[in-house]
């Protein structure tokens, strides 16, 4: 027997119900966005390599898919790469290309690309894969749907606002509960100054990333194991226990930021968010929470995470402000902020939660059976009139056996079937029949529309 074939692992295939459903969410996060007045953009799978390389810390790096040269890609590879079998040397030579990693960059690099055509502020939104060479595991793919929503070209933190409304309004539309955590990179750079290591920011924001993970003790190991003095470690264990509300949390850091203007600069930013939010009651809590971090090396001011409230699941979404990302494609001092929907992720949190709308599932509503040519084309032009009020119909293709139609329409949920025989014809009278309660009622073509539209 032949093996069947497969997909690389990490990959998926979508069966028309799952597809109905992540459809449902593009569609909900896309009106919100167009809510907002955000504008569609979308960019190629493949960027140059060299776009993507150092933008998102050594980690990143292993976990960008690299694309071989077309032709022959051992062209420009010597003797001696060849037979060192040194990956990182090798790779730039054999590889120009890789599958994108995130929609930022790409996004950061589009801007510059287009700066003489886009007017700023430029409000846009992405829905569109990417890919990770990372290890499959639950609710974790190699390839994945990320929706992002950013605007760039102000620095006003109006927009940070801006986008927390967004993240209430598609989650209250998607009935899921969820909290925003945020926090802010010139915080994290001053906690790195007061306990004498601001050279070590990236690997203490790395780790400490990794609280909830790993619990405070392996944060603690990690932590001396990248060269932290112990000194250092004792003064920021205390920092990183902060309790109380955002008020009193930021007030406590003023007082941890006597010495650090930077870290004095991210507590006024987080505060001046607060106090717009105070201004419009949303549902969803926000809190700081200075154990965020985001591994992702081009933020600089404000970071956010969103966390599903009643399932046990990573973040499913996430961002944060980048002042500069533009400057590494020659076009600096242009600030922009952004979120990320994570598509699959809430996938998996409405379809755990049973949350998925009838409507989301919403297939045929209507079959007709099949009885011949003579009566397949007289029903012809009904179906295009019930197409044109909005009701999705099928004929089925051929003159097969009624069971056989009849099971079809029961294996795809089709709730009426409407049988066209001599009968029918002769009176311009359809019989429609309920699948579910095998009831049956004469209806003419309008009547039949009108039936169907109360359905819905």
């Amino acid at each position: 027997m032949a093996q069947l074939p497969s997909i690389p692992k990490g990959m998926r295939d979508f069966p028309p119900l799952e597809m109905s459903r992540r459809n449902y969410i593009f569609d909900t996060i896309r009106t919100v966005f167009q809510r907002y007045g955000y504008q569609p953009i979308e960019t190629p799978a493949m960027e140059n390599l060299s776009n993507l390389m150092g933008k998102y810390g050594e980690e990143g790096d292993k976990l960008l898919f690299k694309v071989l040269n077309s032709g022959n890609f051992l062209e420009k590879a010597t003797g001696e790469m060849l037979q060192s079998l040194n990956v990182r040397q090798l790779a730039p030579v054999i590889c120009e290309k890789g599958l994108r990693y995130d929609l930022t960059v790409p996004f950061a690099r589009y801007v510059v690309q287009h700066r003489n055509e886009i007017i700023f502020p430029f409000k846009r939104y992405q829905i569109q894969p990417v890919w990770r060479a990372d290890r499959p595991q639950k609710s974790r793919y190699r390839e994945f749907y990320q929706c992002d929503v950013d605007v760039i070209g102000s620095d006003s933190l109006l927009s940070e606002v801006e986008l927390i409304f967004i993240t209430n309004d598609i989650f209250n539309a998607l009935e899921v509960n969820v909290e925003v955590k945020i926090n802010n990179r010139k915080i994290l750079s001053g906690i790195a100054e007061i306990i004498g290591h601001a050279d070590k920011l990236i690997d203490i924001t790395v780790t400490i990333d990794k609280l909830d993970k790993i619990g405070l003790e392996n944060v603690m190991r990690e932590l001396s194991e990248k060269g932290l003095r112990g000194e250092a470690i004792e003064r920021l264990e205390p920092i990183l226990h902060l309790s109380g509300n955002n008020t009193g949390q930021l007030a406590q850091l003023e007082q941890v930021f006597t010495s650090s203007e930077t870290g004095m600069k991210g507590v006024a930013e987080i505060r001046t968010i607060f106090s717009y939010l105070e201004a419009v009651k949303i549902k969803t809590p926000v809190s700081l929470d200075i154990t965020l971090a985001r591994g992702l090396n081009y933020y600089t001011g404000a970071i956010f995470e969103v966390k599903a409230l009643d399932v046990r699941m990573g973040s499913i979404s996430g961002g944060g402000r980048y002042d500069d990302l533009t400057g590494i494609f020659g076009l600096p001092g242009v600030s922009g902020v952004g979120i990320s929907f994570g598509a699959d992720r809430i996938y998996d949190v409405l379809n755990e939660l049973r949350l998925f709308p009838q409507s989301a599932e919403a297939g045929t509503q209507v079959l007709f059976v099949n009885f011949g040519e003579k009566e397949a084309a007289f029903c012809l032009p009904i179906l295009q009139q019930l197409r044109d009020a909005g009701i999705r119909t099928e004929l089925y293709p051929d003159a097969a056996r009624m069971k056989k139609q009849l099971a079809y329409a029961d294996s795809q949920n089709i709730a009426f079937v409407a049988l066209t025989g001599e009968e029918e014809m002769l009176s311009g009278k359809l019989t429609l029949k309920n699948m579910l309660s095998g009831d049956q009622q004469k209806v003419n073509s309008d009547e039949l529309i009108a039936f169907l539209q109360k359905q819905g």
